[in-house]
């Protein structure tokens, strides 16, 4: 994946996750949740893209 890709992805990804916590009226507890779950998906996503972690779909949870 081209980096041009992955910085575009990511700016998206941020604007997203801003308009979330700007414009939705939700719990405090709920943003931070969902912060958390976005970061952490994006990071996983980011350490496959760059071949650090393998396949994530050959885990079996």
């Amino acid at each position: 994946m081209p980096l041009i890709n992955v910085v575009f992805a990511l700016i998206v990804v941020g604007v997203l996750l801003w308009l979330v916590n700007n414009y939705l009226p939700m719990d405090g507890k709920i943003k931070s949740i969902l912060n958390g779950v976005v970061v952490i998906a994006v990071v996983l996503w980011l350490l496959q893209v760059f071949g650090v972690l393998g396949s994530v779909s050959s885990y079996r949870i």
